[in-house]
């Protein structure tokens, strides 16, 4: 077991969340420096308590510090970036040295930088109703590739089509139902969308033995007929290339 520490909220009895980044950088290896502490309230109700792994139950655990690189050029950036998704992550968190800590709130302090490992032309097999604005509208698609002759289930994705797109999809689901399941509708396999995502994994959740990590949908293909959807033999092609 192990637990990987990104930042420091707390430390010395002090709140740090408005110190800038490369103060609680420095407070969080001081603290990771020090000998291990076992944890105590200080016999207060409700008081912040001190992390520590001397317990007989954690005592195995191992403190890592998330592996932190600087970059000052777009060349130096791209290499973190490409060494990254050789690791199998999913890509970099950017950030300002000068950021504090703020909960919950979004900016430009921080930036997510991620990229689409490929696409696949699938075919939708399934699809449900939304949620929100889209509560009425049927927003929600399962998809499959083909294996064989046969169509496995590989995702699901409901983001990507803007709202006039979805309302002409439902009629068309609408139309082409094989089979109600109350919340899910089982429909003709013709429409064919291309699908982004960010990696693959294995996954005994799906018939194709595949899942897509953060699939969302490019566009549809009215240009291709089912049959020119790709295949699961595709789908292990790009899972053994993000390996290497």
């Amino acid at each position: 077991m192990a637990y990987l520490v990104f930042d420091v909220l707390y430390a010395d009895g002090e709140l740090v969340l408005d110190r800038p980044l490369r103060e609680r950088a420095l407070i969080l290896d001081e603290l990771l420096a020090a000998p291990r502490n076992t944890v105590h309230d200080g016999g207060h109700r409700g008081a912040q308590r001190t992390l520590g792994f001397d317990t007989e139950e954690t005592q195995q655990t191992r403190i890592i510090r998330a592996p932190v690189f600087r970059a000052t050029t777009p060349e130096q950036l791209e290499g973190l970036f490409a060494s990254a998704q050789n690791r199998g992550n999913e890509g970099l968190m950017i950030k300002d040295l000068a950021s504090t800590y703020s909960p919950g709130k979004r900016g430009k302090s921080w930036l997510k930088m991620k990229r689409e490992l490929a696409t696949l032309d699938v075919v939708v097999t399934a699809v449900e109703y939304g949620h929100g604005k889209r509560i009425g509208v049927l927003s929600d698609y399962t998809f499959a590739v083909w294996d064989g002759e046969k169509l496995v289930n590989i995702g699901k994705a409901y983001s990507g089509l803007t709202d006039a797109e979805i309302a002409e999809m439902t009629k068309w689901f609408l139309d082409h139902v094989i089979e109600d399941q109350g919340f899910r509708l089982v429909v003709e396999p013709k429409i064919v969308l291309e699908v982004a995502f960010n990696n693959m994994m294995i996954s005994d959740r799906h018939e194709s033995g595949y899942a897509l990590r953060f699939p969302r949908i490019v566009r549809l293909r009215p240009d291709k007929s089912a049959e020119d959807a790709d295949t699961r033999e595709r789908a292990k092609e790009i899972y053994e290339q993000q390996k290497i």
